[in-house]
């Protein structure tokens, strides 16, 4: 299937000084424009709450005075217009004859790209958008909290710039240079020859740039509009090898249900790099270094720059590895089955409060550290934009259902199996397995495809009949499909062996902690 996708293609830029004092121009000039477009909104923000605070003081309701008071908050065509109609010039010099006044705004505008200064309103925008779908609900995931303003030294120095598609100003001028507007040709440790051959073929049409700095190198990521096949189903060779599931870890980075190469059962068990832990010693290093500095000398500025050099080589070095564990699953398998992990849940301090101070905390934030370093997070982020690309389906597991204290064999639950176990044995049917081997196949049994029918995720074949509670997969009336299976085993009364059951339920757990609204 033909389609239009938006594809980045990420390169390393390799500047000159004088080149990279030009990004380092536009990089504050786009932080400026982030933090003035913010301002805006956050007056009109405060004007609307004061006077909605008036009119509580009147004896308004708080919900008829919200109702009110209309304050618009500006947009970048607003602010874009009223920065064109205070902004300086620094080759007029200064104020105009015979006007008193401060002097005007970012009078070094012209020194760089417009698009700058359009993107980061953008971004303004996007920003305060984002904050309050989140405060109405509108918005899934964490909530998002107030929009804060981009401090020098401590945001991330980056820019976006767009160019008419007709009249491209970003382009590649070889393989290994890249045009970018009023900065000008900026040579590329990498080579462009896939995204040259692309555009020449006519499959690509180069977007935008942005281009961003990280540690002490400089990236910048080419978005285009790529036509290319995407796949509407899985190759042969992923159809025979069929479904995978991925226990995700921290003494592996991942235990696979079966090994990614054929007869190569190592293959099941991906071993965890531990970069944070292999960079530990030389972190700790510099940032002792940069914590005996002068604040504000240059000796700290070195220091500074070191450990971010550091902790952005580690960043590096686990996406490569998530990229190559994430390829090789979506490439080989015609469906990926994971668990739906609450990482921020999995990863909160047990640090408790003063009233019930936490136990063990040193060891829960060595735990948190360890599985902060795996990043889980990352890698369903990854493995769900690239299943697209490559035929592939992916499957999620609830994350209430007990993969690890369920028998894959046979069903049997182990309610006392504790993180110390490493390995599962089940009293009734005799099997001992890895326990992480054990939860990677109770995943690729369980796990649903995000829009199919539970009844269809049995196991394979025509043979089977029951489903995994035992209840027979066929739908007895015309609204069968509103019944639940109803036979179920439990352990015996006065029994001293943990619950026993066949399928645990896969519903929204009753404790379940329901979103805030505030």
């Amino acid at each position: 299937m033909q389609a239009e996708v938006l594809r980045a293609f990420r390169f390393t830029l390799a500047p000159t000084s004088g080149q990279e004092e030009v990004l380092l121009r536009h990089a504050g000039a786009a932080r400026w424009a982030f933090n003035h477009a913010l301002g805006m909104k956050v007056a009109a923000h405060r004007q609307w709450r004061a006077a909605v605070e008036a009119l509580a003081e009147q004896g308004v309701a708080d919900a008829d005075a919200r109702k009110q008071v209309r304050v618009p908050v500006p947009t970048k065509p607003t602010i874009q217009k009223h920065l064109n109609a205070i902004k300086g010039d620094s080759r007029a010099g200064g104020l105009p004859e015979g006007v008193a006044g401060p002097a005007r705004p970012c009078p070094w505008w012209h020194e760089v790209n417009t698009h700058a200064f359009q993107s980061a309103f953008i971004d303004a925008d996007r920003a305060w958008g984002n904050w309050l779908d989140s405060l109405r609900g509108k918005r899934a995931g964490r909530r998002v909290g107030y929009p804060r303003f981009k401090k020098k030294g401590r945001s991330r120095d980056a820019f976006r710039l767009h160019h008419d598609v007709k009249k491209p100003a970003i382009r590649l001028t070889t393989y290994r240079r890249l045009r970018l507007p009023t900065v000008g040709e900026v040579r590329l440790h990498d080579s462009g020859k896939r995204l040259a051959r692309l555009i020449d073929r006519g499959q690509a049409v180069v977007q935008s740039v942005t281009v961003s700095r990280g540690g002490s190198r400089w990236y910048a990521s080419v978005l285009c509009k790529v036509t290319t096949e995407l796949p509407d189903r899985p190759t042969r060779a992923q159809r025979e090898r069929g479904r995978v599931g991925v226990d995700l870890g921290v003494k592996h980075l991942a235990v696979l249900s079966q090994p990614s190469i054929s007869d190569t059962p190592a293959s099941q068990f991906v071993s965890n790099p531990r970069h944070v832990r292999r960079a530990e010693r030389r972190l700790t290093k510099a940032q002792r270094a940069l914590s005996r500095t002068e604040k504000g000398s240059a000796r700290r500025a070195k220091a500074r720059r070191r450990v971010g050099r550091l902790h952005h080589e580690v960043a590096v070095r686990r996406d490569s590895a998530l990229h190559a564990l994430t390829k090789q699953l979506t490439t080989r398998f015609a469906t990926v089955a994971i668990e739906d992990l609450n990482v921020a849940g999995m990863t909160r301090s047990a640090r408790g409060t003063v009233a019930t101070p936490g136990s063990r905390v040193r060891q829960k934030a060595g735990l948190n550290r360890a599985i902060l370093d795996a990043a889980p997070g990352e890698l369903r982020r990854q493995l769900t934009y690239k299943a697209s690309w490559y035929g592939c389906q992916i499957a999620v597991l609830d994350r209430w259902w007990p993969s690890s204290k369920t028998c894959s064999a046979c069903g049997w639950q182990n309610s006392r199996l504790t993180l110390a176990d490493r390995e599962f044995h089940c009293p009734d049917c005799g099997l001992r397995i890895d326990r992480d081997l054990n939860a990677a196949r109770n995943i690729a049994a369980h796990a649903v495809i995000s829009g199919t029918p539970p009844a269809t995720q049995v196991a394979p074949g025509k043979e089977e009949t029951q489903n995994a509670r035992g209840a027979s997969v066929r739908l007895p009336g015309p609204r069968a499909e509103k019944q639940e299976a109803m036979k179920r085993e439990d352990a015996r009364p006065n029994s001293q062996a943990p619950p026993r059951r066949s399928n645990p339920p896969t519903s929204s757990h009753p404790h379940q902690e329901q979103g805030k609204l505030f």
